[in-house]
């Protein structure tokens, strides 16, 4: 007798969504199933993964980290090239550390001159991160998102304190919205519903759950992202049927078990692999419970990822 295996039916379906312009441009969602339930739907368009830019130079980071970078960091234009061109990134994240007020405090005109520069140095998507304070993230956004008209940038993360203001930006210049709410689904289907009474397309808009790293509250941004594909495609909630953005680097990359020596760790291994294998198990993590599009950073974990998708996917 044949095992049959018993199948969820989906009536729901995951928005696509063009990032970027050109021949470069990339598409993600269209899932009719859950995340690599190839068994029961679709996946027509596999997981992306965006390679990070800071635009000032890191501080603080792990030498793992730093060094396939090495020559690079203080150039956000040729650091961006790098990842294109020697590690084949198919979309690179900037990230506006440099408008942090709690730091260098960066002006708006000089940080969307910079991006500006990056968007037009390199073909692929630009996903552009503020630092998440409301009234900071305003002030650049916008200016972003006005300097780099018509490029379809990926701009964020867009709260409900800031969404008129970025969101009018937005419509007017074409840009794609990155909706951030803080682990919770209510939050993030009330920020969508918000945006779409703006009037904000659809096609513009990509959620952002918030991500965590293994063994830093990883199992609350799984659990809200599973809920959330739940929601869109078994139970038909088209305020949650949008792809999912998750900016994991950073959070893997600041705890304490990829900064410690090998001399003050031992038990956890070679700090160089640690680092590696805590960012590649984290990014598999999240695009196990739905994540589209996932923000890393070391170009070997990177490769790892890659090739456990091929293996996920391979028919």
């Amino acid at each position: 007798m044949a095992l049959e295996i018993p199948q969820t039916k989906y009536n729901g379906k995951i928005r696509e969504l063009t990032l970027g312009k050109g021949a470069d441009q990339v598409v993600v969602g269209g899932e009719t199933a859950y995340p690599f339930y190839l068994f029961e739907g679709e996946m027509p368009r596999l997981p992306r993964i965006a390679m990070e830019v800071y635009d000032t130079p890191p501080r603080d980071w792990a030498e793992a980290a730093l060094e396939p970078f090495e020559g690079v960091t203080g150039d956000p234009v040729a650091w961006a090239k790098k990842c294109v061109d020697d590690y084949g990134a198919e979309l690179v994240a900037l990230q506006l550390e440099s408008t942090d007020p709690n730091g260098l405090d960066r002006g708006a005109d000089e940080a969307a001159e910079v991006v500006k520069r990056v968007a037009d140095a390199v073909d692929v998507p630009l996903i552009v991160w503020g630092t998440a304070n409301l009234e900071k993230d305003t002030e650049v956004l916008r200016k972003v998102a006005e300097v780099c008209q018509g490029k379809n940038l990926i701009i964020g993360p867009v709260e409900e304190g800031n969404h008129k203001k970025i969101g009018a930006q937005a419509i007017a210049y074409k840009h794609t919205l990155i909706a951030s709410s803080p682990i919770d689904i209510n939050l993030a289907k009330q920020l969508n519903i918000l945006l779409g009474n703006l009037g904000v397309p659809n096609e513009q808009i990509i959620m952002d759950p918030t991500a965590s790293g293994v063994g830093y509250g990883i199992e609350y941004s799984y659990s809200v992202m599973e809920r959330m594909r739940v929601a869109g495609l078994a139970q038909q909630d088209d305020k949650l049927q949008f792809p999912i953005i998750c900016n994991l680097a950073k959070e893997v990359w600041k705890t304490r078990e990829v900064h410690a020596p090998d001399e003050e760790a031992s038990a956890l291994g070679n700090a160089k692999k640690r680092g590696i294998l805590m960012e590649a198990i984290s990014a598999m993590v999240l695009l196990l419970a739905g994540g589209d599009v996932i923000i890393m950073r070391h170009p070997e974990a990177i490769r790892l990822v890659r090739e456990m998708i091929t293996e996920l996917t391979i028919s």
